[in-house]
């Protein structure tokens, strides 16, 4: 059974909340996870996540070149489905590519893989994106969905200074805004309708980490990307896109690490 702590610090959104989520849990698995992740779905379906996404990375293809399949890595995938989405998207735009999920969860990884079986062209690997081993995979668009909100403004300048010399074409950012309604209204919403404790604690507590614009701002000056662009997008998301740098037609890069 997973514990919920019994009180909550005071609600403040000025700033962005330190508090811990349950699913900060690397180690975390068994069927309340499961069930978080079958919610979460569900959540981000319905409350526009997945089509922001999608816009940026259409946006990133748009003139683009490549010698192959396009290589798309999403990180903090979960339970693989924002991939199963963007595989359904490329296959209806004749778009070939090649997707790689990265969690630092192996428990969340094995399930993602189950979970995706019927997609073979997507790929899995369990990892710490700060790792050596993963700082040396390329790709050409990475997305992160819900993720960026689980790290501190310090990690965010590091991940992004990081991943932007990852991806060839550039970065979709799809997270949420920290404000009132948002928080009260998710609250009140799972309080009513979900089924796991993890989702009633953890997604309140996702909009008080969540970013204002200023925020977003700051973290990305003090990363040194300077050219980005960032809407507001209902339900309370923002879409940040951070345009790659361009390599010549015939020589696209993609992860020579993760093979299948």
């Amino acid at each position: 059974m997973i514990a919920v702590p019994t009180s909550l610090p005071a609600v403040n959104f000025a700033r962005r909340s330190d508090q811990k989520e349950i699913m900060d849990d690397l180690q975390g698995t068994g069927p309340d996870w499961h069930q978080a992740l079958r919610e979460l779905k569900v959540i981000n379906r319905f409350l526009g996540g997945n089509k922001l996404t999608l816009k940026g990375i259409a946006r990133l293809l748009k003139g683009s070149t490549a010698a192959g399949p396009v290589a798309i890595a999403d990180i903090g995938c979960g339970g693989g489905d924002m991939l199963m989405v963007i595989a359904r998207w490329a296959r209806k735009e004749g778009i070939p590519v090649r997707l790689f999920g990265v969690d630092a969860n192996p428990h969340i990884i094995k399930y993602a893989e189950g979970n995706t079986a019927a997609y073979p062209e997507i790929q899995f690997m369990a990892a710490d994106i700060f790792s050596e081993e993963f700082r040396k995979q390329k790709f050409d668009i990475v997305t992160c969905t819900l993720f960026t909100h689980h790290f501190t403004n310090e990690q965010l300048v590091r991940m992004l200074g990081q991943l932007k010399e990852q991806a060839r074409l550039g970065l979709v950012v799809n997270d949420l805004h920290r404000h009132p309604l948002a928080y009260y209204s998710i609250k009140w919403i799972t309080a009513l309708v979900s089924k796991s404790r993890m989702v009633q604690h953890d997604a309140p507590v996702s909009v008080l980490r969540a970013f204002s614009r200023k925020d977003w701002e700051n973290i990305m000056n003090r990363a040194g990307v300077k050219h980005f662009r960032l809407r507001w997008r209902w339900a309370f998301r923002w879409m940040l896109l951070v345009q790659g740098y361009q390599i010549p037609s015939g020589k696209s890069k993609s992860s020579s690490l993760i093979t299948g």
